[in-house]
């Protein structure tokens, strides 16, 4: 007999007096995560057990006795404190937003990421990817963005790390407690969970919604863990990136479609949807499946309509980094699902293959995002470039510069991880419109900051993190039944006063985790300065399955435990969102060592900046477009190497002579005060030039100007009128994809010598036969530009061309180029639809090059 079958099941909520009912209230709301005094007020209840809990309040409410809530309320300060979170809380819910002045109402957004970084005390995200989307989420928050996320609730999350004694990761998979955790379990009208159902090979899978509050808005994370399921079925969301490649698609399914289902089944019809990575990319075979069903529309017609009303982001500069599926794979769990689009196989295949005329290659989840979005983007300018580069035969008819593949730089949510100190320091000096709206001409107030009160306020994040190294060795070492006098030891780990450098992230083996120990020796001579000493503090989580990652952590674990780096350098195990925090709060020096241009962007030293730190990175990522030469130091030039070992050779040395003669004696050139100036100068630069730039308010502002409201505004021209504009385009690209081989261009012309002047204008007149395209429905454009050495036209630009006053059955076209530059020009001829309500359209296919 099974003791579980007849189980009655009820939930056990706190019990808490009315008087303080708000804490509940402020709990379920992670507005508290970003908001200090909230943070003070669950602090103020029991410091020890806020530590226990991992800084959950939630669970802490529920282990405290009722006396406790007694004496609170005796408490006059504590009532007054908790009136005050409460009253801000509301002024924040109610006061105006940036979103109101420059957006619109009708716009309807969901955010779709595989993972979501909050805070610490929801662990379900792993590392930059889902920071970045919990940022994403305060921030469009506080502006007033109409959006809600979407997301996948992991009964066991990402991995615990722990390290045994020669160094080696360990993973442990705690239970999340989701009755404990900021969640309410979405209901119908009696009471009842929402439950929606998916279809999976040979049967369906029943899923549950839960809400997380994230100050004015909502995240929505399913989960399959019922009993209705079967046991492979609940395990669909018991682990981030865990399992095999059929483990990934299910989540991929449950993410995109089931996501899309659950939105209606809560009466939430987005009108733009944003896919953060391809992971969520079925959402948009959804959606087209959906308005085929509603508006009896042919996939074509529903496509285009769907398609303007997308947003996609990729953030890995490596093809390999994104999921890629087998046909067999796809046709055994969504063989049904495009047969019902009316898709056959090729077809279907074809929306995930950049070459589909390559027989091997696999569906691709990243080519249908860019496929089925109208913007789509990298996150930062050096990996948009990488980007076009990579997905060139996504659009195979057009020059690199010319695919529509932008970027946007990642940044933070500075209210997140700033320090409290630095916080006041920068309301003092700076005011408050600081935290609402990122102005260059505000953050050039850093400059009026005394030296001595930044230096000491960046000193006090440094204590706290070494007093939290010293503390978490010690755990370590104890639960690894170390002995009394190594433990002891771990006291004088560290020091306060030092030079300190932080690395901190995946270790993936394109980071390089350990090229600061390249040469140990002279990496001791450094650390072990007797005037001039030096600390580095890591930490970081390598894949479960990534054995080389891992060897790269075990390789600084023994070096730390030598007697000539055991006061100078620790490895903190567990890196998580609370560990982040207090590094970028403490360090000096924010060192980042990756492959070129294999970091997307990276977000740690943004976070650094805040908080007063300096950047210390190869030029990669967000760095080359932060480096200004005097807020903190590039290695290298940005040079990209064939040989690797000759490259942390070199690279190495870079860092090791930086240290040696630029940072250290920057660092320890005191004043009579104890101030280092010229460090203070450098701090100051980094940040003016980085905040008002580098954060996730920046960022979201440019996602709601370039993406979501060009993007709403494609699909309300699209969908208004039944559809009418949609099932139009798409049956004119259908009409021109049978007529457009008819096309031909007749003649070319350019009245100039074979050298012009600086400034000079050359005339070009054309010739096409346009067949049985109107003449009317093409326009006909000059790329034009500068040549490269191997005769390519470098960065060109479109320079459109007028018809003729008069046309006939030969088109002629004219125009003329400017000649703004000296050296070798090359101009090349392109003919592409043009539609009369939405202009130059671009089709693969649809484009004639002479």
């Amino acid at each position: 007999m099974n003791l579980f079958s007849t189980l009655h099941r009820f939930t056990v909520v706190p019990s808490l007096p009315k008087e303080l009912s708000g804490l509940q209230r402020i709990a379920y709301n992670l507005w508290w995560t970003w908001e200090p005094e909230a943070i003070r007020l669950f602090k103020r209840l029991d410091p020890e057990l806020w530590r226990a809990t991992r800084h959950n309040p939630l669970e802490m409410l529920g282990c405290l006795q009722q006396a406790t809530y007694d004496s609170l309320m005796l408490d006059e300060g504590f009532m007054s404190h908790l009136a005050q979170v409460e009253e801000r809380l509301d002024e924040y819910l109610a006061s105006h937003t940036w979103y109101e002045r420059h957006g619109t109402p009708r716009a309807r957004i969901a955010y779709f990421s595989m993972e979501f970084g909050l805070h610490e005390s929801l662990p379900i995200y792993s590392g930059g990817l889902g920071i970045l989307a919990g940022d994403h989420l305060k921030s469009a928050s506080d502006l007033g963005l109409p959006l809600v996320g979407v997301g996948l609730l992991y009964r066991q999350g990402y991995f615990r790390q722990h390290l045994n004694l020669e160094g080696w990761q360990q993973e442990i998979y705690p239970e999340n407690d989701f009755y404990n955790l900021p969640l309410h379990l979405e209901r119908d009208g009696a009471g009842e969970p929402l439950t929606l159902e998916l279809e999976y090979p040979g049967r369906n899978v029943r899923v549950q919604i839960w809400r997380v509050q994230v100050g004015r808005l909502r995240l929505y994370l399913l989960d399959s863990n019922l009993e209705e399921n079967t046991p492979a079925d609940r395990e669909i969301t018991t682990r981030l990136y865990g399992g095999d490649q059929e483990m990934r698609i299910r989540q991929e399914i449950l993410l995109g479609i089931g996501g899309i289902r659950a939105l209606r089944l809560l009466g939430v019809e987005p009108n733009v949807c944003h896919m953060n990575e391809g992971h969520a990319a079925f959402l948009a075979l959804e959606r087209v499946r959906i308005l085929m069903e509603e508006r009896s529309l042919n996939f074509q017609e529903a496509m285009e309509a769907v398609r303007g009303g997308n947003v996609f982001t990729t953030h890995t500069p490596v093809e390999a980094g994104i999921d890629h599926f087998p046909p067999e794979l796809l046709e055994r769990y969504l063989g049904c699902y495009y047969r019902h689009l009316g898709l056959t196989r090729e077809q279907f295949l074809t929306l995930g293959m950049q070459n589909h005329g390559r027989s091997n290659e696999n569906f691709c989840m990243a080519v249908l995002a860019m496929k089925l979005s109208l913007h789509s983007n990298g996150v930062s300018e050096l990996h948009g470039m990488v980007s076009r580069r990579m997905w060139a035969d996504v659009w195979p008819d057009l020059p690199e510069e010319q695919l529509p593949l932008t970027y946007v730089t990642n940044g933070v949510h500075q209210k997140s991880w700033l320090s409290e100190e630095m916080s006041g320091l920068l309301t003092r000096y700076l005011g408050t419109r600081w935290l609402e709206q990122s102005d260059d001409s505000l953050w050039r107030k850093v400059s009026r900051i005394p030296d001595a009160e930044l230096w000491r306020t960046h000193r006090r994040g440094t204590e706290r993190l070494v007093d939290y190294a010293r503390l978490s060795l010690k755990a370590q070492l104890q639960k690894l039944d170390a002995g009394a006098k190594e433990i002891e030891r771990a006291s004088d780990v560290l020091d306060p006063e030092i030079l300190t450098i932080g690395f901190a992230r995946r270790f993936a083996t394109y980071k390089r985790g350990t090229l600061l120990l390249h040469d140990k020796e002279r990496l001791e001579r450094i650390l072990n300065h007797p005037e001039r000493p030096v600390q580095i503090v890591f930490a970081g989580k390598a894949h479960p399955a990534d054995h080389q990652g891992k060897e790269l952590i075990r390789q600084i674990v023994q070096l730390a435990q030598q007697e000539g780096f055991r006061r100078r350098i620790i490895f903190l195990e567990d890196y998580d969102i609370s560990v982040a925090r207090r590094l970028v709060q403490g360090v000096d020096i924010w060192l980042n060592t990756p492959l070129r241009p294999q970091e997307a962007s990276g977000t740690s030293g943004m976070k650094a900046a805040f908080n007063g730190g300096l950047n210390m990175s190869i030029l990669d990522g967000w760095w080359c477009e932060g480096y200004r030469g005097n807020n903190g130091w590039a290695i290298g030039r940005g040079e990209v190497y064939d040989d690797l070992a000759y490259q942390n050779e070199v690279e190495s040395r870079a860092i090791y002579d930086l240290l040696e003669k630029e940072i250290v004696p920057l660092f320890y050139n005191r004043g009579s005060d104890g101030v280092p100036r010229g460090w203070t100068a450098f701090m100051k630069a980094s940040m003016q030039t980085l905040c008002p730039v580098f954060s996730t308010d920046r960022m979201v502002q440019e996602y709601a100007r370039r993406c979501y409201l060009p993007a709403f505004e494609n699909w309300e021209r699209l969908n208004r009128d039944d559809l009418r504009l949609a099932v139009e385009l798409a049956r004119w690209k259908e009409r021109l994809h049978g007529v457009w081989g008819g096309l031909s261009i007749i003649a070319v012309q350019a009245e100039c010598d074979r050298e012009v002047t600086v400034g000079q204008k050359v005339p070009i007149s054309v010739q096409i036969t346009p067949g049985e395209v109107p003449l009317t429905e093409i326009a006909v454009e000059v790329y034009f530009g500068v040549l490269d050495s191997r005769g390519a036209i470098m960065g060109g630009e479109v320079v459109p061309l007028d018809p003729a006053t008069e046309p006939d059955k030969v088109g002629h076209f004219g125009g003329e180029l400017e000649c703004r530059f000296c050296g070798r020009h090359g101009f090349l001829l392109r003919v592409m639809p043009r539609h009369p309500e939405l202009g130059t359209v671009y089709d693969p296919g649809l484009i004639l090059w002479g």
